[in-house]
């Protein structure tokens, strides 16, 4: 029996490798030079774009996520983060179209470019990972079940760029630690 473990890394290592190192900074530009980031993902990949704006944060930066009752209305100098594994799901068609009516910018991370979601965005950057757009016969290529490598993908593509934020805006590794929450 193979080392289910491994398997699992090297499939995130071949991910990680296929990755467009530019493009992750060029995403990671967009959000410096944004006044506020709102991030929005359905699902687990929800979870990891929680963790990711939570590092958003402790960075200094203005940040929210869709669904909780403090997110401010978007406008122009406003970028809305969406992650679209599968490159549809409605949500996020309804929620990008509000943004972009708003006048905010739109940056979407999928697996599936030519979805949709990816078609509506200003900026597109591609995590090319199994998700449940193609999990199923000939096409599954993991053996991570449904979406879990690409969830597990964008935990790594999401703590390289705030390391890349971190040195792009100057952020110590004090600041973010200051800026952690005291109410936990």
């Amino acid at each position: 029996m193979t080392n289910l473990y491994r398997t699992a890394i090297e499939e995130l290592a071949r991910v990680a490798d296929a990755i467009d190192d530019g493009a992750v900074d060029e995403a990671c530009r967009r959000i410096a030079e944004a006044r506020h980031v709102c991030v929005y993902a359905g699902g687990r990949e929800g979870l990891q774009v929680k963790g990711f704006a939570m590092r958003l944060f402790h960075l200094g930066r203005s940040v929210s996520v869709v669904g909780d009752m403090t997110t401010p209305a978007l406008g122009p100098g406003d970028l809305f983060f969406v992650v679209c594994g599968p490159g549809e799901i409605s949500t996020a068609v309804a929620l990008v179209g509000v943004a972009k009516a708003a006048g905010a910018e739109v940056v979407v991370v999928t697996a599936q470019p030519q979805g949709r979601v990816p078609g509506m965005a200003d900026y597109v950057l591609t995590v090319p990972a199994q998700t449940m757009a193609d999990d199923q016969g000939a096409a599954a290529t993991s053996v991570l079940p449904m979406g879990s490598l690409f969830e597990g993908a964008l935990f790594v593509l999401f703590e390289v760029m705030v390391l890349k934020l971190k040195t792009r805006l100057g952020v110590s590794p004090e600041t973010m630690r200051a800026n952690h929450t005291n109410m936990e």
